[in-house]
């Protein structure tokens, strides 16, 4: 049978001896999983007959998460673009209005209406296209949501989300969206901080909420997005120190 060698850090190397975990049986699992999703988004990416159907089909990504790809598609068709691009993807999931990915770009303060009006000036518009539902993900596209599952299964999730998403539009290198997104700092590192932040403030919440329902809170989403701010400055801090050391060295 063949190997793959697997790297951990030393702390967690060290635990799983301790503990005893059947490593080859867990990242058997982890990777027969990981190869059914991307083989998913695979056969998605190259669809062009019914693409709705085929997202439709994606039972691990969450509702949002299919909302926000089909609002991609739309847009995508309505613009007259060839292929959906990322362009398109991150117009969807700020279309759709009401997921965790937003309140990650907020905790990072960065302005969705801001990223609306920065995809609108970036994307040109092409010939109007009567109605034409066999668009396929351009090829950077498809390789967002290939690194958005990775995202996902690397998080330890076993959905994916709008904010794996927003994940992998950052860390795909050539697409508009990740250009876009990292110019007003949406650097990886600092936003997968970002969505394990915010899963964390949001269980908080509504710990809170059950717990007080009597209560009468603020806004919510500011909530979230102000205990985000904090959870990460302590981070921005750290990171900050360490781009003086090299601008200074």
């Amino acid at each position: 049978m063949p190997k793959i060698n697997v790297y951990l850090p030393d702390e967690l190397a060290e635990a799983v001896k301790e503990a005893g975990v059947p490593v080859s049986a867990v990242c058997q699992r982890a990777l027969e999983q990981a190869v059914r999703r991307v083989t998913a988004i695979r056969e998605t990416a190259s669809s062009g007959s019914d693409l709705q159907e085929a997202v439709a089909n994606l039972r691990h990504f969450t509702e949002r998460t299919r909302t926000a790809v089909t609002l991609a598609h739309e847009q995508a068709r309505t613009s007259g673009a060839a292929e959906i691009g990322t362009e398109h993807l991150l117009g969807g999931l700020l279309s759709e209005g009401g997921n965790l990915a937003l309140q990650v770009l907020r905790a990072l303060e960065i302005d969705p209406d801001r990223v609306w009006s920065e995809i609108v000036r970036r994307t040109p518009a092409g010939a109007k296209v009567e109605d034409d539902p066999a668009l396929r993900f351009g090829p950077r596209a498809a390789a967002a949501l290939e690194l958005t599952v990775t995202e996902a299964t690397s998080l330890g999730h076993n959905y994916v989300g709008c904010e794996h998403l927003l994940l992998g539009l950052i860390a795909e290198p050539d697409g508009t969206a990740g250009r876009i997104l990292r110019s007003m700092g949406a650097e990886p590192r600092l936003a997968r901080r970002a969505v394990s932040a915010a899963l964390a403030g949001y269980v908080h919440l509504r710990a809170q909420a059950a717990a007080r329902p009597a209560a009468a809170p603020g806004d919510p989403q500011e909530a979230l997005a102000a205990a985000l701010r904090q959870e990460l400055a302590p981070i921005v801090q750290r990171l900050e120190r360490l781009e003086e050391r090299l601008t200074d060295g």
